[in-house]
């Protein structure tokens, strides 16, 4: 099976409750004014296996990442996949987070949206709204929802996770993520 995927980051602590393989699929067709990852939407992005990205994720676990977040673009538009990216997490142990701009009820009606929800342990849902901006707790905007759809997690651990970082990589490039990271300046 193929994913359609925007980036990888081997390990981030600002995308959920402790250091996370987060993985931004690519495509989106919400269009949520303001959103931060715009280039994620339509076209562009690159194809991986999952067997590579398990691989992927397998040695992430060995350097101590407790668990992935699957971001976007939009995770349920690639429903098939992201179930599979989740499956893979959970066969490892790994703890599991998405974020969503569907709300849980919407997921719950889409093709493959039940296979993703059962391998979740916690989901972000619902669109980004610029003008309910919060940047907090993993939260973009006021109306999104912390789902802990297992006991993995408390709410609290995941409001204490870091609203944004910056990790400067081997080659000088800069990744900045996430749910209030900095907009530099050109």
């Amino acid at each position: 099976m193929i994913a359609r995927i925007h980036a990888i980051e081997p390990r981030s602590r600002a995308n959920g409750p402790g250091a996370r393989f987060v993985v931004w699929m690519q495509g989106c067709t919400l269009g949520c004014p303001g959103c931060f990852n715009p280039g994620t939407h339509v076209g562009g992005g690159r194809e991986i296996s999952i067997a590579e990205l398990t691989d992927q994720i397998a040695a992430a676990q060995a350097a101590g990442i407790e668990g992935i977040s699957l971001s976007g673009g939009e995770p349920l538009q690639q429903a098939e996949a992201s179930a599979a990216i989740l499956e893979a997490a959970r066969g490892l142990g790994l703890s599991t987070l998405a974020f969503s701009g569907y709300t849980i009820e919407e997921i719950r009606a889409l093709p493959g949206g039940p296979d993703v929800l059962a391998r979740l342990d916690v989901l972000i849902d619902g669109r980004y709204v610029a003008g309910e901006r919060l940047a907090t707790g993993l939260r973009g905007s006021e109306n999104q929802r912390i789902q802990l759809l297992t006991e993995r997690y408390a709410r609290a651990d995941v409001e204490a996770t870091p609203v944004a970082e910056i990790r400067i990589g081997p080659t000088g490039d800069l990744v900045l993520t996430g749910v209030n990271p900095l907009k530099l300046k050109r």
